[in-house]
């Protein structure tokens, strides 16, 4: 009779409870995959926003976190006149329960700067001009609205229409309503009122220069901050908080998982006093005792893992399907991420058959024999 034997006849000894045990763990690492995986592309898709549109630093307000709060347009005719700074576009940004979409991005950019460069036209027309009340749609927020060219968008109290619906070659762009800032401060009461300030740098910039620059406007600009663009996401107080709170979800989940693989085990040793009594008087040692008892705690773990991780992958794209999250983000779904959910759920099985694997190791053959 081989280890892997012994082991195998061990989990479906009580196939019920192993399957329960398998599910608790599968719960938790399913929680791992949807909450770090959603947080996750939400990040990776600012930071691919802020690439597509070409924007080398941004400025905003330090107090807030995903959207910082507005502050005064007069800070950008400032910072257009540094050195190193190419070319400035005022954005205000307002995140919005739109119709039937519970939240979706709504951007009010400058009337022709350069963030409207990289819109690529998919049917209709862009606004005639900067003063025109209307929006135009990316083309996952076209199909999140069910809305198509001269159907009309509400925000706030005022109906506009659709003049046009675009590919941002982002998501955060597919997924959001555009329309020209003016009219964005018209519609909200937010006259004069900025969230960001976007800025390219000149070709001849290096990197020195860059953090010269954002020193510079700091000075100028004391409650708020500038970043370059690579560092916005993983500098962002609110990112970090949206990290934090996803991996302390899961670990509530995880330690379920480890009482219940510990559970498990530990009614498996108590069921097995007698095999293991056997084991030991034909010459078994202690160690390898425990070394059955951790192999049959990290499989279930395992199982548990490949299961969770499908769990998981299933639970992000039924949120994709039923809400208005497509619109927001995508969600990373990365070989790293699925790996080490996996992993997790191994150590969740090592761990929870540690005290387990001991008890098992303190047994009397004579005694277990007797049992």
């Amino acid at each position: 009779m081989t280890l892997f034997t012994v082991v195998v006849r061990g989990l479906l000894r009580r196939p019920v409870r192993t399957g329960l045990t398998l599910v608790g763990i599968s719960i938790g690492i399913a929680a791992v995959v949807a909450l770090v995986g959603l947080a996750s592309g939400y990040e990776k898709s600012i930071g691919k926003h802020l690439d597509m549109m070409g924007v080398d630093v941004v400025v905003s307000n330090i107090r807030g976190g995903f959207l910082p709060k507005a502050f005064d347009a007069s800070l950008q005719p400032r910072v257009a006149k540094l050195p190193r700074v190419a070319e400035t576009t005022a954005v205000l940004m307002e995140m919005q329960s739109i119709e039937d979409a519970p939240m979706m991005m709504v951007s009010g950019r400058e009337w022709g700067g350069f963030t409207w460069g990289n819109l690529n036209l998919i049917s209709g027309r862009m606004p005639r001009d900067g003063k025109e009340h209307a929006v135009i749609l990316g083309r996952m927020a076209a199909e999140v609205l069910r809305k198509k060219v001269g159907d009309t968008v509400q925000i706030e109290a005022e109906e506009l229409p659709v003049v046009g619906i675009v590919d941002g070659r982002a998501v955060i762009e597919n997924g959001a309503i555009m329309l020209s800032l003016q009219v964005l401060q018209e519609v909200t009461g937010n006259q004069g009122k900025i969230n960001f300030i976007d800025v390219r740098v000149s070709t001849s910039s290096s990197k020195e220069d860059v953090s010269r620059l954002c020193e510079q406007i700091k000075e100028i600009f004391p409650e708020g901050r500038a970043m370059v663009a690579s560092e916005v996401v993983s500098t962002s107080q609110g990112f970090r908080i949206a990290r934090a709170m996803s991996w302390s979800t899961s670990l509530l989940a995880i330690i379920v998982g480890v009482l219940g693989v510990m559970n498990t085990m530990l009614m498996t040793v108590f069921e097995r006093t007698h095999e293991i009594g056997i084991l030991l008087a034909v010459g078994w040692k202690r160690w390898r005792i425990v070394y059955m008892v951790l192999c049959e705690s990290a499989l279930l773990g395992l199982f548990g893992g490949l299961v969770g991780v499908a769990l998981g992958a299933l639970g992000i794209w039924v949120l994709e399907e039923t809400t208005g999250i497509r619109s927001l983000l995508e969600p990373d779904l990365s070989p790293k991420l699925l790996v080490t959910s996996v992993a997790i759920a191994v150590v969740v099985g090592v761990i929870g058959g540690v005290y387990p694997g001991w008890r098992s190791s303190r047994l009397s053959p004579n005694l277990a024999l007797q049992a």
